[in-house]
């Protein structure tokens, strides 16, 4: 049982009741209008397989129009709840406010939607989340932007807006600390909405290809966050999946720098057409160290995503790793990935090249500095710290991966790199993406795959179609 809430804040719940009591249930053209647009952005980020319970939800305008297998909504003011019963009978609806909730049943998605202002305590709102959701679930939240404020005030003066009862008017900063003081973890952050209205589809326009290059005035901030999850108490395994074309002088060492972790650790070599002996020193390589253990596949496909995939296919670790052959990512720096994993801080961890001092050949400059232009794109593009997306070791748990896979329509089969597909996923997903910085070397056998000039192009046409599914949606 929740322990009681202040007088104080009673008192406001009770003022917030009444007033809701005694509006309108049914609103106006311009409201309906404006959750649509927030329907819009919330079935991107909500599976449509997902359970779904709103704090908040009024008569029940948002969650008709949310894609979802189950929804529940609850909020303080009875006549509000009486009219969400009707309009949608297939939910379940509760008279509950969210400081005093109690639920017999864990959700995959929580919405907070424009609700936070109105609460009594946010902090205690949050805290009582716990209680409703898994490890796996996703708390959404969106609030209006504090430099809205004047002009909202106008339109409520002007008739063009409904009244509201007092309420906070909390900004970003506001929010992410009161998540992290009730044990919530942030994982992205986006502005949407420029233009709350239709205005004979200008504002479609203006919302889909404007909003997202002028965030900071969108009238509407969407925040995503996780629980912050202890350390589990069962060892993780692990499998590193090791891409190999015209590598054949890095697979010992591959073999002897990669460090046992977890629970145990499987080395996954999957050899890619290759011009040397790659695919017979693998053999020798695996066939001289029984100690370890190795699997080792040709892949039928071509590019390194091909090759990933087909690791990750016979792979048997709970956590799955990406190790170039190339070894310039040095093996020894896995734990620091896995470590990001198993104690729950992330649930992707994403290599970064670019922090600490390199090799002198380890990086061309205009190699270095399309990785830092591409690194501040795809933070924006994906709302979460991404600093080196072209670094090639990449871990997540199986299960996450899985998700991704199963959700890869989305995007398509369009990274021949395989590092994309992963990050885009991850973000469709909505997994917390931590940077984990190595020490990046010199490349001391062969020469790079890559074809800078040829790739780059391509990398920006990958940049460009996510863009479209992500961003200007």
């Amino acid at each position: 049982m929740p322990s009681a809430i202040s007088a104080l804040a009673r008192e406001h719940l009770d003022r917030v009741r009444a007033f809701y009591d005694a509006a309108p249930t049914e609103p106006q053209a311009g409201a309906r209008a404006y959750r649509a647009l927030l329907a819009h952005y919330y079935n991107l980020l909500i599976p449509a397989d997902a359970s779904v319970l709103e704090i908040g939800c009024g008569s029940g305008e948002l969650l008709l129009r949310i894609h979802a297998r189950r929804k529940v909504g609850i909020d303080l003011a009875p006549a509000q709840i009486a009219a969400a019963r009707a309009r949608l009978p297939e939910a379940e609806f509760l008279v509950q406010a969210g400081e005093l909730l109690e639920l017999n049943e864990t959700f995959d998605v929580i919405i907070v939607s424009d609700t936070l202002n109105l609460a009594a305590d946010v902090q205690r709102l949050f805290e009582r989340l716990h209680s409703v959701s898994h490890a796996q679930t996703r708390l959404i939240v969106n609030f209006q932007n504090t430099l809205w404020r004047p002009l909202l005030s106008l339109a409520r003066g002007l008739g063009l807006k409904s009244r509201q009862p007092q309420n906070s008017w909390l900004a970003s900063s506001d929010v992410l600390n009161l998540l992290r003081l009730a044990g919530w973890s942030p994982v992205s952050h986006h502005g949407r909405i420029l233009v709350p209205f239709h205005a004979l589809g200008l504002g479609s326009f203006v919302n889909r290809w404007l909003g997202p290059l002028f965030q900071w005035f969108c009238l509407t901030v969407f925040l995503v966050a996780r629980r912050e999850l202890a350390r589990g108490a069962i060892p993780l395994t692990v499998s590193v999946i090791i891409p190999a074309r015209n590598e054949a002088g890095n697979i010992p060492a591959a073999v002897a720098r990669t460090p046992e972790m977890g629970g145990g650790t499987e080395l996954i070599f999957v050899e890619g057409h290759s011009r040397d002996h790659t695919w017979a020193e693998i053999q020798r390589v695996a066939a001289e160290n029984p100690q370890r253990k190795i699997k080792i596949l040709q892949q039928t496909g071509k590019g390194k995503g091909d090759a990933v995939r087909a690791g990750f296919a016979v792979a048997t670790g709970d956590v799955l790793m990406i190790l170039d052959a190339d070894l310039t990512m040095p093996p020894e720096e896995l734990p620091k990935f896995f470590d990001v994993i198993a104690t729950g801080r992330a649930e992707f961890a994403n290599g970064v090249r670019l922090v600490y001092p390199m090799d002198e050949k380890a990086m061309q400059f205009l190699n270095l500095c399309a990785n830092k232009a591409f690194g501040l794109i795809f933070t924006w593009l994906l709302g979460q710290s991404v600093k080196d997306t072209l670094c090639g070791t990449k871990v997540l748990t199986r299960a996450n991966y899985d998700r991704i896979a199963a959700n890869r329509a989305y995007f398509g089969d369009f990274d021949p790199f395989g590092d994309f597909d992963l990050l885009f996923g991850a973000a469709k997903q909505n997994l917390k993406i931590a940077d984990v910085p190595i020490r990046y070397r010199e490349r001391t056998y062969g020469t790079t795959n890559i074809q800078r000039w040829r790739h780059g192009v391509l990398l920006l046409r990958m940049v460009w179609f996510a863009a479209r599914k992500l961003k200007f949606v």
